[in-house]
Parts: C-alpha cells; structure tokens; sequence
C-alpha cells in the first residue's frame, strides 16, 4: 500500500483526530482504482470535548467517541509513501499530533490540482466540485448529503481525483504527485499590498523581504526563488 486516499476528522479546527479514514490507491492509463475493501475508517477518543463547530460539521458527538482507542494509537500503514487528501496539509498536521513521522511522506493535494484544472470553478470544496462533475446530480446530492464523515469524503474525493486524472492524462501516482508539487506554487500573491500581483511582477525588493521572513510557505518560497532565478 503505498499510495493512500486518507482524511480526518478533527475535535476542533486543527486539533486532535477524532477520525481517521483511507484507502488504497492505484492509477494506470489515465484512470484510478480505490479499493473499497481495504477502506479503515475508526473513531478516536481525544483529550479534550469536541467543539460545538467541529460537531457541526462532522456530527460526531462525545458519545460515539465512548469506549474508542486514544487517537495517538493510530499508526500508518508501513508502506505508506504517497498521501493524498483535499487540503491535505490539514491532515498530514493531524497524523502528527498522533505521533507519525511525515518526513518521509509525499503529500498530493487535490485541492491545488483541482484549482489547476478548474480555475474558474465557483468553488472547490469537495461538495461544489461534485455538484459540477456531475451537473447538479442526484445521486450527488445523496453522497454529499453524507459527507464531512471521513469515510465518505475519501470517497468523494477519489470521485474528484478521476476527473483530474482523466483531465491531465496521468499515467501514475509519482506523476500525480509532480502535478500537485507544481499546483502548489502559487502564481500570483494572495496577500499584502501587492495582493493578486503575478509573482513575476513583484517588485525586487518586496521579494527578498517575504524570502527573510522565517514562516513563509514553502510553496511560495519556491515561486519567489523561481522569480529570483529568472531574473539574474
């Protein structure tokens, strides 16, 4: 199992896993295969009450947590190589706080890649990006009627990563993980007084002041760096 769809849900906004889910993964000739049978979805018991926002979203309650293994138990599969979620990030953070090692681990993001490959998508949260696919559908409103339970938005998103797939022409997972490092680079600047400004057109010495500060992403770190290269 090297490559895994996985997401979780957490107790409060980036706090302690409450539940873990994922799937292997498979792609060959533009397509990918989930197998269902290997899905693990398993509740954790956490530290600390779930907040009333958190339960808003997921429905997770206290009482479904009774009785539940203590969420640093929680261990990845050994294999395990490529990681791939909507907002991964997120989820890579809460694995951490279970104690697993993420240095070794090559995370996709199907949110930046859907962002690549619909850019003029109204939304691309998981539930507006299967509305679209599939044109306003039923049976998405019945699967999405049951999303933000982890199980459920592994498979919503592989649902997602189908598209995107096909839409690239992706023939492997270390291809897909090129695709989402590359989507993950930002074009343009979504913040400060130069916000919506090409990375390309930052003036020089606004790009050497972001490139000293410590906390800067280190996608856009990439775009800066990329812009400093092209420009000697």
């Amino acid at each position: 199992m090297q490559a895994i769809i996985l997401d979780t849900e957490t107790h409060t906004l980036n706090g302690q896993p409450i539940e873990i889910a994922y799937a292997p993964i498979q792609i060959s000739n533009h397509k990918i295969t989930l197998d269902k049978s290997q899905l693990f979805d398993q509740l954790y018991s956490v530290d600390e009450p779930i907040s009333f926002a958190a339960m808003a979203v997921h429905h997770i309650l206290e009482s479904d947590l009774e009785n539940k293994p203590h969420y640093t138990t929680f261990k990845l599969p050994e294999d395990t190589l490529y990681i791939i979620g909507h907002n991964i990030d997120y989820d890579i953070r809460a694995l951490e706080k279970c104690g697993v090692d993420s240095t070794r681990i090559k995370a996709i993001c199907t949110l930046a890649l859907a962002r690549l490959v619909w850019p003029d998508a109204e939304a691309h949260n998981i539930s507006a990006l299967i509305y679209m696919i599939s044109k306003g559908s039923e049976k998405a409103r019945e699967m999405i009627r049951k999303a933000h339970r982890a199980d459920m938005d592994i498979i919503l998103t592989a649902n997602i990563l189908m598209h995107i797939v096909h839409h690239l022409k992706i023939n492997s997972i270390e291809e897909l993980y090129a695709a989402s490092e590359d989507a993950r680079i930002p074009r343009s600047i979504n913040f400060g007084k130069h916000r919506g400004t090409a990375i390309a057109d930052l003036p020089a010495d606004y790009v050497q002041w972001l490139m000293r500060q410590e906390d800067l992403d280190p996608y856009l770190r990439k775009a800066l760096e990329n812009t400093a290269i092209t420009t000697l």
